[in-house]
C-alpha cells in the first residue's frame, strides 16, 4: 500500500459514507449561466487585446508573418546573447533555420542543473486567452515537457493568430484536454514580498517574449 492509499483510506474511515443504491445523494448540477465573453470582438480586436494584456504583464510582444518568423527568432536570440536554445521535439524545423545557437534537445534524462544552464527556450502553445493575457501550454510536441519552460531564464513562445486566440477562460477550457498537463502563463514569473517589492524569475523565466505569427 502506498502513502497515497493510506491517506485516502484514513479519509474514508473519518468521513461517513452514503448508503449504496438509489438512496445515495446525487451531486448537484453546477450552474453554467455565467458570462462567457465580455463583449463581442473581431479576430483583430481579440489579438490586439491579447497583445495589450501581455504587455501589461511585462511580456515582450512581437508581430510577424510566417516568412519573417525565422529571422525574427534569430534576432531575438542574438539580442539576448543566447549561445544555447532548448528545442521541443515537435518544433517546426524552419522556425530556427536562421538561428546559429547550439540546439539542446528536450530529454527526459536532463537534470534541473543542465536545464538551468540553457540560455533560451523556444516553444509553440496550445492557445492564448485575450481577456487575461494568458498563454496556455499543454505539453504537445511543439511545447515539450513542462519543466523546459520553467527553468531556463528566457522563453520565446510563438502563437498563431487569430486561430490560437480565444476571448475568455471559459472558451479556453472548452478547447483544452483536462487530462493533459496544463501550464497557464500570464507574463514572466513574478512574486512580491510583504513590502510589495516585485521580484521576477522566482518560479520561471525572467523574460517572456511572445511572437504573434500572422498579425501583420
Amino acid at each position: 500500500m502506498t502513502s497515497k492509499d493510506r491517506i485516502l483510506a484514513r479519509i474514508r474511515r473519518a468521513v461517513p459514507q452514503p448508503p449504496p443504491g438509489p438512496e445515495a445523494p446525487v451531486a448537484p448540477q453546477i450552474p453554467r449561466d455565467y458570462l462567457r465573453v465580455h463583449g463581442a470582438r473581431t479576430p483583430r480586436e481579440r489579438v490586439d487585446l491579447l497583445a495589450a494584456n501581455l504587455t501589461e504583464y511585462r511580456a515582450l510582444v512581437h508581430r510577424t508573418d510566417e516568412d519573417g518568423l525565422p529571422l525574427l527568432l534569430a534576432r531575438l536570440l542574438a539580442e539576448r546573447g543566447s549561445r544555447t536554445v532548448l528545442v521541443p521535439p515537435g518544433l517546426p524545423p524552419y522556425w530556427l533555420s536562421a538561428a546559429d545557437q547550439t540546439r539542446v534537445h528536450d530529454r527526459e534524462a536532463s537534470t534541473p542543473q543542465e536545464l538551468d544552464r540553457v540560455d533560451s527556450v523556444v516553444t509553440g502553445c496550445a492557445l492564448a486567452v485575450a481577456e487575461t493575457g494568458t498563454v496556455v501550454l499543454d505539453g504537445a510536441p511543439d511545447q515539450g515537457r513542462r519543466r523546459i519552460t520553467l527553468i531556463p531564464d528566457h522563453h520565446v513562445c510563438v502563437i498563431r493568430v487569430p486561430d490560437q486566440v480565444v476571448d475568455s477562460v471559459p472558451q479556453a477550457l472548452e478547447g483544452l484536454d483536462p487530462a493533459r498537463t496544463l501550464t497557464w502563463i500570464s507574463g514572466p514569473s513574478a512574486t512580491s514580498d510583504i513590502e510589495l517589492d516585485r521580484v521576477e524569475g522566482v518560479h520561471g523565466p525572467r523574460t517572456l517574449e511572445v511572437v504573434l505569427v500572422g498579425a501583420q
